[in-house]
């Protein structure tokens, strides 16, 4: 018989965060020269805290890929959800293209630590698909955006953007007129 684990207390959940925050910053500051101890001092907290959470420094990084998954899925049937449908999907794919270059570069540094970042993100690769479904889907059916695009079109654009945005750094300005580009190829002809 197996041993679930058991729900973190508030505290502990609220220590968590911290922890993978100041996590992220140090990571994007030091690199995986990081130590466990900077990433602590970084938090306010104590070294055992951040081990109690995360017994290796692989576990920690490779938490940090999965929490900024985990929170831009929950952002899209949250907030997004909640929102108009054409621009609840423009917005979140726009978010996404956002956090690909920050994710891009955080990923290839743990991978070229030795890091395997893939091997935790199925689920959460899995939520951000069916997150993106789901804002397309109704997009769609409000009339925002065209019947003739379906999922797989969808993912290219999507991918392409998220690349050309991580490899060539793209500002604010450039990233609008280039996403504006395809908003405009994938609304309703009239």
């Amino acid at each position: 018989m197996t041993k679930e684990a058991k729900p973190l207390r508030a505290d502990a959940l609220r220590n968590r965060a911290l922890v993978l925050e100041a996590a992220e910053t140090v990571l994007a500051r030091d690199g995986v020269a990081a130590s466990m101890r900077a990433v602590a001092q970084q938090a306010g907290v104590g070294l055992g805290t951040i081990y109690r959470h995360f017994p290796t420094q692989e576990a920690l990084y490779a938490a940090i890929l999965d929490d900024r998954m985990r929170r831009l899925a929950e952002r899209a049937t949250t907030s997004y959800a909640t929102s108009d449908a054409g621009p609840a999907f423009v917005e979140f794919f726009t978010d996404v293209v956002d956090n690909a270059s920050r994710m891009k570069a955080m990923a290839d540094t743990l991978g070229d630590a030795g890091v395997d970042v893939k091997a935790g993100l199925s689920e959460a690769g899995a939520s951000i698909r069916s997150a993106i479904e789901t804002l397309f889907v109704r997009a769609q059916q409000a009339g925002a955006v065209r019947e003739d695009v379906g999922m797989p079109e969808l993912l290219a654009l999507l991918g392409a953007a998220c690349m050309a945005a991580e490899r060539n750094q793209w500002d604010p300005q450039l990233r609008d007129r280039t996403l504006n580009v395809i908003f405009d190829g994938l609304r309703p002809r009239p």
